[in-house]
């Protein structure tokens, strides 16, 4: 038998575990009917891992899509196959930056920029994963990308390693990153530590313990799901009446408010996507749907019929 479970839990992730492996413990803990998670992090990674449970897994995207906020420390003098400390060194330098050096180039990573992946990830390459043919002794050649950077600033520098933290958008590696601050200080780097405090609207400080949802499953769930709604934070969610939850549920368009119709065809032509609205009923979320000619058609329903 599987749970009804509908809400968001995160969880701290611990080192050297990986996110499908976590997700794997609490499908056997919880049995939910549904579950996944938003935000994949390395096995070497550790913090905020958000797990969608039930409906919740309809608004994983949305999480996806939202900026992230890591903090990682960077390995002066040599750089490492796998950009970080569990990779063989590959080039090594005497020179240590100092923190004036550091925040001179820290510009350079503001905004819209390009990145290269490492090798080492698990993008795919005519069907394969990257990790997979570089570990195969394979040719990998990483093409770059544009990523957005909101903040990369320092928050403590030894002249052996320094710590920061970005708040980036979706597609950024933090290890390319170390890794370009080494190659354009002229000193090499790689990742020792990387931990994630915050993704998308989920904050660290709102996470558990693996360990203490085994020892309590019951009451450590009650006390710590969160609202599906919590994923949609950037998205407009209004109220409908129960007449209009029942369409929604079987797939059916409803009109706008009345009087509100200018304002969302206003909106939704400024936008280049489409205008997305959450609707709920009695604080439970109903329905996503996009606002065409005057109506919120549903293209992901979440009500039960």
């Amino acid at each position: 038998m599987k749970n009804k479970i509908n809400g968001w839990l995160i969880i701290n992730k611990p080192y050297n575990m990986g996110s499908t492996n976590v997700v794997g413990k609490l499908k056997w803990l919880l049995k939910p009917e549904k579950i996944g998670h938003a935000g994949t992090l390395d096995p070497l990674a550790t913090g905020a891992l958000p797990i969608a449970l039930g409906h919740a897994t309809k608004t994983i995207q949305f999480v996806m899509d939202g900026k992230k906020t890591y903090q990682f420390d960077v390995v002066w003098g040599a750089e490492t196959t796998t950009d970080d400390k569990e990779g063989e060194i590959v080039f090594q330098s005497e020179k240590r930056p100092s923190r004036q050096e550091i925040e001179a180039i820290l510009p350079q990573f503001h905004g819209i920029i390009l990145q290269t992946p490492p090798i080492y990830s698990a993008l795919k390459i005519n069907g394969k994963r990257a990790y997979d043919l570089a570990r195969n002794g394979e040719a990998v050649e990483m093409k770059p990308r544009t990523i957005q950077i909101d903040s990369l600033k320092i928050l403590t520098h030894t002249p052996e390693k320094t710590r920061f933290e970005v708040v980036c958008g979706k597609g950024t590696y933090v290890r390319s990153i170390g890794h370009d601050l080494g190659r354009i200080l002229g000193c090499y780097g790689h990742i020792s530590f990387l931990h994630r405090t915050k993704c998308g609207p989920f904050d660290i400080k709102y996470s558990i313990l693996l360990e203490n949802l085994e020892k309590d499953v019951y009451n450590t769930l009650n006390s710590n799901l969160i609202s599906t709604l919590t994923a949609l934070d950037d998205i407009l969610v209004l109220a409908v009446s129960e007449t209009e939850m029942k369409e929604l549920m079987f797939g059916k368009a409803i009109r706008v408010p009345q009087g509100t119709e200018a304002v969302f065809k206003d909106v939704s032509q400024q936008s280049d996507t489409d205008l997305i609205i959450g609707l709920k009923y009695q604080n439970q979320l109903v329905a996503l749907a996009k606002y065409e000619k005057g109506f919120f058609k549903p293209f992901r329903v979440f009500a039960e019929k």
